[in-house]
């Protein structure tokens, strides 16, 4: 019954068996081959224009050298309070940019608001060199807590960003998580509301390493392949990043594998409200669900082999929660079987 993280899932057999079929051979280096212009193509196809696609191996590669490609003496990024990359990638983001820095918008649960966004800008004049200045706008979708920005979040988000001339990012690295609970195609999540550049995720929804940034401004492209090769991300043998690719998109399997997630994710809800014992803390929206309980009762969980998370109750959270509760994080994945969500359902009821 593991729930810790979607990256503690394995290889989709699908794409394991894509990146064995392009194990052997020869076959252009460094992003030059067959396979990897092929895989640019698909990215054109599924975003509906023409994008400049830049593979990395991670998701803290692909947001730190996102920003960097935007970056500018004194640059301030916003994104929100409990944002990765402002909580979990240890500086990166500001080491790439050579000491830009994070700016914590607030926001309930995960997401900041229109309001809160430019609140937050209007405390960086342009002009007032000792402060810094505005340099871009970042958003996680899904969130940390398993919340999802709506298409007209995004566009508002977007309109904020756009009136201070400033580029908007977003950290996807559950990318088709958001995208199937949405219903709605990478166009229309992305470059139709205004989205410049995205950090798009693979590793979490069934690759074995697979990243890339995304940029719907191919005139930027030249400058960032720079910045990728000086950051050690430009990978000789890029052909087995571009194989993950080739086998995620190949019938839908990348789609496949979110549903799989969320509906997973929505199983393991409908037992926790069937529950006397634990309650969902919010509703979930994508393949993260966060529930409380006693912490005697999570000792017991652990005990009986189930694998989660307590987590810090986020900002925003207006629920009550005992001086013998916590909040606990659990996550679903393409490889979270039914079979285990109802054995952990049997053991709260």
């Amino acid at each position: 019954m593991i729930f810790a993280s979607d990256n503690w899932a394995g290889a989709h057999p699908k794409i394991a068996a894509g990146l064995l079929r392009h194990a052997s051979g020869f076959d252009t280096a460094y992003g030059g081959g067959a396979l990897d212009q092929a895989v640019a193509e698909r990215f054109n196809e599924i975003f509906e224009r023409e994008v400049a696609v830049f593979f990395v191996g991670t998701g803290t590669a692909a947001n730190s050298l996102s920003l960097a490609s935007f970056n500018r003496p004194g640059g301030v990024s916003f994104c929100h309070r409990e944002a990765h990359m402002l909580e979990d990638e240890c500086g990166a983001p500001e080491h790439f940019t050579g000491g830009s820095r994070l700016q914590a918008v607030d926001g309930p649960l995960g997401r900041m608001t229109p309001e809160t966004l430019e609140r937050a800008i209007g405390r960086f004049v342009p002009e007032f060199v000792h402060a810094g200045r505005p340099m871009a706008v970042s958003l996680t979708q899904a969130t940390e807590v398993g919340t999802i920005y709506s298409l007209d979040a995004i566009e508002a988000i977007s309109a904020v960003a756009k009136r201070h001339n400033l580029p908007l990012h977003i950290d996807g690295a559950r990318f088709a998580n958001a995208l199937v609970a949405l219903e709605t195609t990478p166009a229309e999540m992305t470059w139709k509301r205004g989205v410049d550049i995205v950090s798009f995720g693979g590793t979490k929804n069934g690759c074995w390493c697979a990243e890339a940034v995304v940029l719907f401004d191919t005139g930027r492209a030249n400058e960032f392949a720079f910045l990728r090769k000086r950051a050690a991300q430009l990978f000789s043998k890029s052909r087995f990043i571009a194989a993950q690719f080739d086998a995620y998109f190949t019938d839908g399997l990348w789609l496949e594998t979110a549903r799989h997630a969320n509906a997973t994710a929505r199983l393991l809800a409908s037992h926790i409200e069937a529950s006397s014992r634990v309650w969902l803390a919010w509703e979930p929206q994508a393949n993260e669900l966060f529930a409380i309980m006693s912490r005697e009762l999570m000792e017991g969980l652990t005990a009986a082999g189930a694998v989660f998370y307590p987590w810090n109750t986020p900002h925003g959270y207006t629920g009550a929660i005992g001086e013998e509760e916590t909040i606990c994080r659990f996550v679903t994945s393409f490889a979270t079987t039914a079979e285990d969500v109802d054995r952990f359902g049997e053991l709260i009821v």
